[in-house]
């Protein structure tokens, strides 16, 4: 990698702030939170690592991200405790390339932390030990490793995954022999030659990882469990792993108490519950018209189209922790759908949709890519962003939150810029909005929110660019900031603050609580 200089690594920090790559730190600031960054530098998958920026700090006084040098009045210590501390203080010694720049007559110390090689993470605090003392670097923060994260790169070490431990207690048994005749089903469908179909169940299913062994008998994997395994099984020894459809009437979550939202619980091995709830899903969703060729026959056509709610469904179920005692929740509201799943995106939010898959369940994405439900290459956010784009439909939104650690996709009703929404916008054509910014706007209308990660999934743009525009948005009166650094979101400025009657409606999901279809149930 070409260690980037100093002009140009300021001029970065200038224009979007501190970022995935790039800390500053004053001298009086360095301590137990330096050890912490370069950690994260260290650790964070396919980065490359971060640079340090010594003696630069933010202005003092300054509403907005602004920064000076202020420099180093000892570059010469400062270097030697930075090296020191680099080869001492992590259970791997951690090797900068350090250096000296002057800047505007005073010195700047840049060092530059490389990725270390996967066999090496996790990288973390020796006096800390790995659970406290190991970091990943998100966004311009620097986060605590999970468990999941820990485990994650112990996987990549070449250890075995969460998704293949042994459940001691479990059986044959416990398997539902429907759910393995769909897995023979589905796969002989996809006319891919496998000598797997051949084998007898019990041997199928150890190919799969669905068995191992435990206190010497044969029994089940969590994987075997979650993909295979009876309802009754899954209740007794993971009845957390469920899946809530929730439906509520208007766009917030329960405004009115008195006004009860109606749910359903569905739990059963996936190659069932699957299509099950991707059925349920898409009976809530408005329906367009067409007619066929012939000009006769009626053909009723969701507005979302079915494989991105499969895609979102499937990814919620392969990618969930299933360390994490928490059910999936599907939340049916009046311009959107939100599905909610336990466990943040291993992948950084802004390189969702790349090519490239990581997983904390390989197993169950295994088996669910053989059947045609799952995609194992990154390729699944892309598909379902370019199958909203060709129904003129908002792009999803995605939300990794690790201090909740739950990810979250929201799929709007609402359409690119309708006839409506440009009749909306009018009131702010002063403002001379780029298509960018009136989708933006469109969203925070009806979501009351909208922060760099969301501006950059509506509109695949950068980090920086997204940055720039809201702000931009934020300094003609239309946005309102809110939180700092990476916490930064914003909410409707004075100029859109308008009555909800006054919004034009987007095509509205069936505000009707009728029964939910009865195979649900069982």
């Amino acid at each position: 990698m070409n260690v980037l200089a100093f002009d140009e690594l300021w001029k970065r920090l200038c224009t979007g702030d501190e970022t995935v790559e790039i800390e500053a730190k004053l001298t009086t600031e360095l301590g137990k939170s330096l050890l912490n960054t370069i950690s994260a530098f260290s650790n964070e998958p396919d980065r490359g690592g971060g640079y340090l920026l010594l003696g630069v700090g933010r202005k003092e006084g300054a509403l907005f991200p602004d920064y000076e040098v202020v420099g180093v009045s000892n570059p010469d210590q400062v270097q030697a405790d930075l090296a020191t501390q680099c080869r001492d203080a992590f259970n791997v010694p951690i090797r900068p390339d350090i250096r000296v720049e002057p800047y505007a007559g005073k010195n700047v110390i840049v060092a530059y932390v490389p990725e270390v090689p996967p066999h090496h993470k996790p990288v973390y605090i020796k006096r800390k030990g790995v659970h406290n003392g190991a970091y990943r670097r998100i966004g311009s923060t620097n986060q605590l490793c999970t468990d999941d994260d820990i485990a994650l790169f112990y996987q990549l070490r070449g250890q075995r995954s969460y998704d293949e431990a042994a459940l001691p207690d479990t059986s044959l048994d416990d398997v539902d022999p429907r759910a393995v005749r769909e897995y023979r089903r589905l796969r002989n469908e996809s006319g891919a030659e496998s000598e797997l179909l051949g084998y007898s169940d019990e041997d199928l299913l150890y190919a799969l990882g669905a068995t191992g062994r435990a206190e010497g008998r044969v029994c089940l994997t969590l994987a075997g469990l979650v993909v295979f395994g009876k309802a009754i099984a899954l209740r007794r020894h993971l009845p957390m792993t469920r899946v809530d459809y929730i439906r509520v009437e208007g766009r917030e979550w329960v405004p009115d108490p008195d006004r009860r939202y109606q749910s359903i619980e569905k739990l059963g091995p996936l190659l069932l519950t699957i299509p099950g709830l991707v059925g349920q899903i898409l009976e809530d969703i408005p329906k367009a018209f067409s007619l066929d060729e012939d000009g006769i026959q009626r053909r009723d056509i969701p507005l979302i189209p079915r494989k991105v709610i499969r895609e979102a469904l499937v990814n919620a179920l392969m990618h969930r922790s299933y360390r994490r005692h928490q059910p999936v929740q599907i939340i049916r509201y009046a311009n959107r759908i939100e599905l909610k799943n336990p466990g943040h995106s291993l992948v950084p939010e802004e390189r969702l949709g790349e090519p490239g898959s990581v997983t904390r369940n390989p197993k169950i994405a295994a088996i669910l890519h053989e059947v045609g439900y799952a995609e194992t290459k990154g390729t699944g956010i892309r598909a379902m962003r370019e199958a909203m784009e060709q129904a003129n439909l908002t792009h999803p939104l995605f939300e990794s939150d690790r201090q909740r650690d739950e990810f979250t996709v929201r799929l709007l009703v609402v359409h690119l810029l309708s006839q409506a929404d440009w009749a909306w916008l009018s009131q702010f054509k002063d403002c001379n909005l780029s298509d960018d910014e009136a989708r933006a706007l469109i969203v925070l209308r009806e979501l009351g929110a909208i922060d760099n990660a969301a501006y950059r999934s509506i509109n695949r743009v950068d980090t920086l660019t997204a940055s720039a525009r809201l702000r931009r948005l934020r300094d003609a009166g239309l946005l309102e900031q809110r939180g700092r650094g990476a916490a930064t979101y914003y909410v409707p400025g004075t100029r859109l603050r308008v009555p909800s009657a006054d919004r034009p409606e987007p095509g509205i999901l069936r505000p009707e609580l009728d029964a939910l279809r009865p195979e649900l149930d069982a």
